[in-house]
């Protein structure tokens, strides 16, 4: 077998400043997006610039746009992580303990009784250690 294969630099090179030219606009769109176009759905458009942006490093820059088993190896990956996200939100939205729990109980979020408690046993301190101090004063005359 022969390496001998006849590989076309200035083409290439042209390829890649085109590729160089989409990443720079899309990252153009990314700083004009959230106060131009599309304000109320932001978060999503911004993830989709970034994974334009991403697909495009990996199969360009990275040369990856023809290999076929690294593409399954990733397509399965990402597969199995939005599977495993699905259920994690569904057993989030389904949650049946929520009244016993102590993450999501309206006595934590509504702040807790040993606050008020930490902030007068302060004030009863700082009382007793003034009328100390004024003790103090009056023996001394």
């Amino acid at each position: 077998m022969s390496t001998n294969a006849k590989v076309d630099y200035q083409t290439e090179k042209g390829g890649y400043y085109k590729v160089l030219i989409g990443l720079l606009l899309l990252t153009t769109i990314t700083f004009i997006q959230p106060s131009m176009f599309l304000t109320d759905a932001t978060f999503v458009v911004q993830l989709l610039i970034g994974l334009i942006k991403a697909l495009i490093i990996l199969f360009y820059y990275m040369h990856l746009k023809g290999e076929t088993l690294i593409g399954w190896t990733v397509s399965f990956a990402v597969f199995i992580v939005l599977f495993f996200f699905t259920i994690v939100i569904y057993d989030v939205q389904n949650f049946q303990f929520v009244d016993e729990s102590h993450i999501s109980s309206e006595a934590t979020s509504a702040g807790s009784p040993t606050a008020g408690h930490h902030s007068s046993h302060s004030d009863t301190t700082s009382e007793h250690t003034s009328a100390a101090s004024h003790e103090a004063t009056h023996s001394e005359h």
